[in-house]
């Protein structure tokens, strides 16, 4: 299935070894070996990957100011299928074909089962226009992950260099090098520098 000139391909495969998917001082996305993919392909180049198996994802979602810490870490268990794209690639090299017992092993009876649940993640995401609202990924780099949570809705991450968006259903998070914005249902912290602002909501 085809969305803004993304599509799946229809290959399943499976990692080769455990792998780090994203990586900085503020946070980090992994998947463990076995864990079994699609590619997201745009032309004849892989742009992503939906991916399901055990994962994780640690983020420093906390502002730091002269008076201490505000907010609480994100510590999230991928053990459901969530979406990736950038850095094709390197990721592509670090993947085998998938058997039918890997799909098994996911509660999949077969290829169309998965295929079924991926296009389902995927339309949320591609058909809703949000890689065009949260547009990164070109040759410049950047990575966007959709995180499925218990609401039915996604969680954002986007990460270029320096910059970072995180939007949850419960806060967002935006740091660029030292200015920080921290948005919660209660109140909405700026950060620059150590000096902070703070606006009950």
């Amino acid at each position: 299935m085809i969305w803004h000139k993304y599509e799946l391909e229809s290959t399943v495969m499976k990692a080769s070894e455990a792998l780090t998917l994203w990586k900085t001082e503020n946070g980090i996305v992994k998947i463990d070996k076995n864990t079994i993919a699609i590619p997201i392909k745009s032309g004849d180049e892989r742009k992503g990957y939906v991916f399901h198996g055990n994962g994780k994802l640690l983020l420093d979602t906390i502002v730091e100011t002269e008076k201490g810490a505000i907010g609480e870490p994100v510590e999230k268990e991928l053990e459901e299928p969530f979406l990736v794209l950038g850095n094709a690639e390197e990721i592509q090299q670090r993947f085998i074909t998938a058997s039918e017992e890997d799909l098994k092993i996911m509660g999949y009876e077969s290829e169309q089962k998965f295929f079924a649940k991926t296009e389902e993640l995927f339309d949320r995401f591609l058909g809703r226009g949000l890689i065009h609202e949260y547009g990164c990924c070109g040759k410049t780099g950047g990575f966007i992950f959709a995180f499925p949570n218990s609401g039915g809705k996604l969680d954002i991450l986007i990460t270029k260099g320096s910059k970072l968006v995180y939007k949850a259903a419960d806060k967002v998070f935006v740091s660029n090098k030292r200015k920080v914005v921290l948005k919660t249902p209660k109140e909405v912290i700026v950060s620059s520098d150590q000096k902070y602002m703070i606006f009950k909501r």
